[in-house]
């Protein structure tokens, strides 16, 4: 194979984990101020940090840096008056010697300028900021222990469980662990705390607790907020999801609900004042997600997803309730996508959506004809990009929109779109699609090693199945290249934006096409799309896979007598199936993947989940160990121990199996074809920079021993 005329990041794996990622945005009430995240690579290059940025929603200046320290900043929100808040475990210099080591704390960064300083302090951290766009008033979450009277005894607490090396656990509920961490003892509550109240000296001491009058109360450090907790001890904030009201009078957060071993997500209203709690969403077929509420503080938008059975996938739509409580309604109940995102319009016309769409995820205007009670609305693309827009926020005119624009062809940029244009355009429902404009982004763009194109395929059944293509720049029918097929995981996901950890374009590098489709089970073309594989995962999602590959297979630009297939979670599923069901890859890599699915139900990290998934006989007759016997394809077995949502149990049962049980177990010398890449302190994604690196080296080596009849070397890292 030739070599590329010219080098890029693709093409070394060092350079490659350097490259700067971009994430999160922030828009200041004025519009003025635009603050993204960026991660970069340590000194060490064995882990990442993160800093703010600043860029300019003109797009006009450059971008400039805000924050600098070796913990990173993260999760930036602007305060009514303009400041930053953001969230940092770096070392606060105003602390005393006796500190100890910071928890993640709320630092505030001046908008007129100077040193960011600590706002507020928890002893377990702090996390998930909001403040009200026209009042000075901000919320936070913060995990306590559920006997925690106070946060002066909540530290107390901790101190006694960490002088004594205490680390156990004792449920009485269920999850207990949740992708890879282990839940409790501590609960997330959800506080608030008034930025008016904000000064430079000490303040009195909080209210001691109803009934305990042996509490002293919690004293606010010296220019700290009064932390005020508006929820209270239990697990109903899982995973939680939440909302300020611009008066700063109203959170609106999700609240997990307990039925038997199953949680259920509602919606509440707090009033920050009182901590008065109401129950505005409770649909026992349904959980509710995402509340947005509206700028005058009467309706509040959300996303609803209904329970699933084993006969019926679920089905994702836009709901919308009265804040004060009533009746909630369905809104485009007809619109044929699941919304991902949702925000309000200024003047509360209408709601701002994102959702994925045909292997994209373009933003979505859902106007009311009649104002949020009027029953009728209409759902129009806004944005033309090939590309998915997340992160939106709407200027305060309603004249634009700032999003993040990522895609295949280009890791995440800030972008603008002109909204006032494309409603001026024309009556609604007639208005045709804009294009975003880029911003000058903190992060300079990257060059491919070969170019992204689209193919699609019908289906035996006549479903129209569509996938991403990525190409090396030299592929040719005289330099035909091999075909790596990636599946994708979820399975209710797209192959539609771009991904750090499965990154094509490093195996493009090498001179592989990398084909990434959506078969059965994808989001963007439809419920019925999603139905076909629901409850049958070897079925129409395994065929689609397969008559996609064929359509691929037929270019001229593809070598198909080199293939391999490759798949994470829902794909390392899906590559096992694929092993023990045809021969026609040379190779087949899967990650964290399914093996037998009577044993992963009762063992992931939510199972109730699985329960609903479905039946025995389903799992049985889905379950990929059953054909372990005619596996004749060389397998690698990539699995992390911290692996809490494929538990790496199915990793250890898929290799024991493949080397005593398959068309190609392992020889009387104990020698195999196959490998087993474990990480013990890596779970669901390998995230950090060297572990990556040795997981792309093991994959490449495998793959050019099997597909490329090469033999290359394994990093020295392995030992």
């Amino acid at each position: 194979m030739s070599e590329p005329a010219q080098q890029t990041p693709f093409h070394d794996l060092d350079r490659y984990v350097a490259i700067p990622r971009l994430a999160g945005l922030a828009l200041s009430p004025d519009g003025k101020r635009l603050v993204a995240t960026v991660q970069t690579l340590d000194p060490e290059r064995t882990g990442y940090r993160t800093a703010l940025w600043e860029v300019d929603p003109e797009g006009k200046a450059p971008a400039r840096r805000l924050t600098r320290s070796s913990k990173g900043e993260s999760s930036a929100v602007f305060t009514s008056r303009g400041d930053v808040l953001f969230t940092s475990a770096r070392p606060d210099p105003d602390a005393g010697k006796d500190a100890g080591e910071p928890e993640s704390a709320l630092w505030l960064l001046p908008a007129a300028g100077g040193e960011a300083r600590v706002v507020a302090t928890t002893a377990g951290g702090i996390s998930g900021p909001l403040a009200a766009r026209a009042a000075d008033v901000v919320s936070v979450a913060s995990s306590l222990l559920p006997s925690a009277r106070d946060l002066a005894h909540e530290k107390e607490l901790r101190k006694a469980r960490k002088d004594l090396k205490v680390n156990a656990i004792l449920h009485d509920s269920y999850p207990v662990r949740l992708w890879d961490h282990d839940l409790g003892p501590d609960q997330e509550r959800r506080f608030v705390a008034d930025l008016a109240l904000l000064a430079e000296q000490p303040s009195a001491p909080l209210p001691k607790p109803e009934g305990d009058d042996d509490a002293e109360g919690d004293r606010s450090p010296s220019g700290t907020l009064e932390l005020r907790d508006l929820t209270g001890p239990g697990r109903h904030l899982l995973e939680h999801h939440a909302d300020l009201s611009a008066d700063g009078s109203t959170l609106v957060t999700s609240w997990d609900v307990a039925e038997g071993v199953a949680t259920r997500e509602t919606l509440v209203a707090i009033d920050t004042a009182t901590a008065e709690r109401r129950t505005l969403v409770d649909d026992p077929d349904a959980n509710a997600s995402d509340p947005a509420i509206s700028p005058d503080g009467a309706w509040v938008a959300y996303l609803t997803e209904t329970i699933t059975t084993p006969q019926d996938a679920p089905v994702v739509r836009l709901g919308l309730v009265p804040a004060a409580g009533g009746d909630p309604v369905i809104l485009a109940d007809d619109w044929d996508r699941w919304p991902t995102s949702v925000a309000w319009l200024p003047d509360g016309s209408g709601l701002v959506v994102t959702a994925d769409d045909d292997g994209r995820g373009p933003v979505f205007l859902l106007t009311f004809a009649g104002g949020p009670a009027g029953g009728e609305v209409v759902v129009e693309k806004v944005t033309a990009d090939d590309a998915v827009l997340t992160d939106v926020r709407v200027a305060p005119d309603g004249s634009a929109l700032f999003a993040l624009r990522a895609s295949y062809a280009a890791p995440a940029e800030p972008v603008r779109v002109d909204l006032g244009a494309f409603v001026a355009s024309g009556p609604a429902g007639e208005r045709e699609p804009v294009a975003a404009t880029a911003l000058l982004s903190p992060v300079p763009p990257v060059e491919l090693p070969g170019v992204l194109r689209e193919v699609e395929t019908v289906a035996a059944d006549g479903a129209r199945v569509r996938a991403w293509l990525a190409l090396p720049s030299d592929a040719s029918a005289d330099a035909p290249a091999p075909l790596l097929l990636w599946i994708h995981g979820g399975p209710l996901g797209s192959w539609n934006v771009w991904s750090w950890r499965w990154n094509p374009w490093l195996m493009v590098a090498q001179g592989y096409a990398v084909l990434l489709p959506d078969p059965a089970l994808s989001t963007g073309y439809g419920q019925a799309f999603v139905q076909r594989g629901w409850g049958a995962w070897g079925a129409a999602p395994y065929t689609d896979l397969m008559a996609i590959t064929d359509a691929t297979e037929a270019l001229p630009e593809i070598d198909e007598s080199r293939t391999a297939a490759m798949g994470g979670s829902f794909g390392g599923y899906m590559a096992n199936w694929v092993a023990g069901h045809t021969d026609r890859f040379t190779a087949i890599v899967t990650h964290a993947s399914l093996w037998a699915l009577d044993q992963f139900g009762p063992t992931t990290d939510a199972s109730f989940y699985w329960a609903r998934e479905m039946t025995d006989e389903m799992a049985l007759e889905n379950s990929p160990h059953r054909f372990v016997g005619e596996i004749r394809t060389p397998m690698l077995v990539v699995h992390g121990d911290k692996d809490y949502r494929v538990p790496v149990g199915e990793g250890l049962r898929l290799w024991y199996e493949l080397l005593s049980a398959s068309g190609l177990p392992a020889a009387d010398d104990g020698s195999t074809v196959h490998r087993f890449l474990f990480f013990p302190d890596e779970n669901h994604w390998v995230l950090t920079p060297q572990h990556a690196k040795v997981w792309y080296q093991v994959v490449l080596a495998f793959l050019a021993e099997r597909v490329l009849g090469e033999k290359q070397k394994l990093p020295t890292t392995l030992g």
